[in-house]
């Protein structure tokens, strides 16, 4: 994927703006992704904006909470979705949810299908649990799968996870179950973006611990779904899966979490061991993508931006140490599955790079109870951005057979 540079003024006071133009391959429609590398701005926060060219003129298409300052003076850009003959508009809501008694702005993308009844199939994407968590790992597959329904009208609904993304981030007691139980408001809620979509016509598709969380909720009957889909699905924290869950290492986990979420100091060693660009660039390139060319500068920098917001540390805190971990054993991950056999359709991608622990547990799913297809592609922990086409080719496939 070739990058160029382009240079264009911006008015007579303005400075010029360096954009990288990546010409967009998965697509028939001619988008060019471009990411901002100012001159005169300072960019805090990188990203992707979308450039849609037409006959006359290049219609601008923004990323949502990019932001940036000249001569100390700070403006948000806010999102606007690009519309093309091709492609189903790409909206952005929040949703407030309600939990002990605190009220957090959930973010969640929508795409296809407009009106009440209008789409037949509505797909729920869940975003892998982890520090750069963003509903912008499954934008491309949710388009590919809206946009070739064939006669199947569908709609894509892509939400953030309290505590990450772009959701609010208040110093909670973050948990699996509150996990578990804002995944069934969401779903269940008469307010909420899913409001009216019955059981037979939902499909949830997760990633990571994201995929785990959902088959537990609907193995416990908690959501009603017409099939579900495990992509690269993993269930142990990245300190456990390493040194276990002894009582010594549960004590340390404890100590860990406490001493991240403290004021001050936690938020400095989260930044210095955590979130700081060449940290979440090893990230990457170690288990999150499985291909050192896809690892762009402009993506690292987006991604740094999500770690750097208020509240940032708290949930991967949890994550981290466990405790947003659905099960605790192979047997009880394979035990949620089993639950689904004869009920709900499931799909599960492995992957062929992922780290070699957690690609263990994906493969112990392959012939399992309530595995109805297995599926092996290349990636590492995070497919679904990565390798995109593939995803979606697969997601696809299996739809048009249950």
């Amino acid at each position: 994927m070739a990058l160029r540079a382009l240079s264009a003024s911006c008015g007579r006071r303005a400075p010029t703006i360096a954009c990288a133009l990546r010409n967009s391959s998965r697509r028939s429609k001619n988008v060019v992704k471009v990411a901002i590398a100012s001159r005169g701005f300072t960019s805090q926060y990188g990203g992707d904006f979308s450039f849609v060219k037409t006959s006359s003129s290049i219609q601008v298409g923004q990323q949502r909470g990019v932001w940036m300052s000249n001569r100390g003076m700070q403006a948000q850009a806010s999102v606007a979705a690009v519309e093309t003959a091709e492609s189903p508009k790409l909206q952005t809501g929040t949703w407030t949810w309600t939990y002990e008694g605190n009220s957090l702005n959930i973010n969640y993308v929508e795409q296809g299908s407009e009106g009440e009844g209008a789409a037949q199939e509505t797909l729920l994407l869940l975003p892998s649990l982890s520090d750069v968590s963003t509903t912008e790992e499954w934008y491309d597959v949710a388009e590919e799968l809206v946009t070739n329904a064939g006669s199947c009208k569908r709609r894509a609904v892509i939400v953030d996870w309290p505590g990450l993304g772009l959701s609010d981030r208040p110093a909670l007691e973050y948990t699996v179950d509150m996990y578990e139980k804002f995944l069934v408001d969401f779903v269940t809620a008469a307010n909420g973006p899913l409001a009216g979509v019955q059981g037979e016509s939902l499909v949830v598709i997760g990633g990571g611990h994201a995929a785990s969380i959902s088959i537990r909720a609907v193995s416990k009957g908690l959501i009603n779904a017409k099939a579900m889909a495990a992509v690269a699905p993993t269930w142990s924290g990245p300190l456990p899966i390493v040194f276990g869950r002894s009582d010594t290492m549960e004590s340390r986990y404890g100590l860990v979490r406490g001493t991240l979420r403290s004021p001050g100091v936690g938020w400095a060693i989260y930044k210095y061991f955590v979130s700081s660009p060449k940290n979440i660039r090893m990230q990457y390139l170690i288990h999150v993508y499985s291909d050192a060319d896809n690892v762009t500068p402009a993506m690292i920098e987006s991604r740094t931006a999500l770690t750097q917001r208020d509240g940032a540390r708290f949930a991967p805190a949890a994550f981290l140490t466990g405790l947003l971990d659905p099960v605790m054993t192979r047997e009880e991950f394979l035990a949620m599955f089993a639950a689904l056999e004869g009920k709900v359709p499931v799909l599960v991608i492995s992957t062929l790079k992922a780290p070699k622990r957690s690609r263990a547990e994906m493969e112990a799913l392959e012939g399992a109870k309530g595995v109805t297809k297995f599926e092996k592609m290349k990636g590492a922990l995070l497919p679904q951005e990565e390798y995109a086409d593939d995803v979606a080719r697969s997601l696809a496939t299996f739809l048009s057979e249950v």
